[in-house]
């Protein structure tokens, strides 16, 4: 919490002590639900969007900020790596929110013993893993080690579009069977993790498949990736109030 606290000027401080002290002459649901709203809004939050090269981080990484991949400020994308460095770029809808492009795990740069270190692992508050057929080794990896720091995580299964297409061309061909299949494909893949959310998603057709689910799911859970938000939460949703 002191954390928080310290981005918070001292002006803004008194302000806000203002408001929490009227909203407590009205009643202690008010005033949780202004704490969580101010917190929230001065809170910095770091996602991570890693995977083997490849997978689509970095088109994801556009997708998610609203972004095509010759817009200003876009990542780059490419056929062969692209992302050397873990790069910050901000979100346009929340301010305070950085969504980073991590470089690709597995690779002669960044081999799987050394990735944690090299991308600097436990500056991020939430993850999501990007695959774009199966997820492999690495990703398992990967996840166990978010498990082991006690943050949350999505898998994303991505370039759904291509694998719509491909069996498109079959006579047998039903959408919602072909999805669910590699739903549970990927889910199968990672036994052992849970009960690990998965999305499938087309970075060129935000429109289709998981993405409107995954953005309402994230916008529901990230206000909460920090333990402090909990306790507030029982009050805020007793009166019902939404940021």
């Amino acid at each position: 919490m002191n954390s928080i606290m310290e981005n918070i000027d001292d002006k803004e401080l008194s302000a806000l002590g203002k408001e929490i002290e009227e909203a407590l002459n009205n009643s202690l649901i008010t005033a949780a639900c202004k704490i969580k709203e101010h917190l929230f809004n001065n809170v910095e939050l770091n996602i991570a969007v890693t995977g083997e090269t490849g997978s689509g981080k970095s088109t994801f990484v556009n997708a998610f900020r609203d972004m095509k991949y010759n817009d200003d400020g876009a990542a780059p994308t490419g056929v062969v790596e692209t992302t050397m460095e873990a790069k910050a770029y901000p979100h346009p809808k929340y301010p305070n929110m950085k969504v980073w492009d991590l470089p690709g795990i597995g690779t002669a740069n960044f081999k799987p013993e050394e990735y944690l270190q090299k991308v600097e692992f436990d500056r991020f508050d939430f993850f999501i893993i990007v695959s774009s057929e199966r997820f492999r080794a690495n990703d398992i990896t990967l996840a166990k080690e978010i498990q082991k720091r006690k943050k949350k995580f999505y898998f994303v299964r991505s370039k759904i579009d291509n694998d719509m297409r491909a069996e498109g061309r079959k006579e047998t061909f039903d959408q919602e069977k072909t999805l669910e299949t590699i739903r549970q494909y990927c889910i199968k893949g990672l036994e052992g993790l849970g009960s690990p959310k998965v999305f499938l998603i087309s970075g060129f057709d935000l429109g289709l498949y998981d993405f409107p689910d995954l953005q309402e799911t994230m916008e529901k859970e990230l206000p909460d990736h920090k333990g402090f938000f909990s306790i507030l939460d029982v009050f805020c949703n007793l009166s019902e109030c939404t940021l």
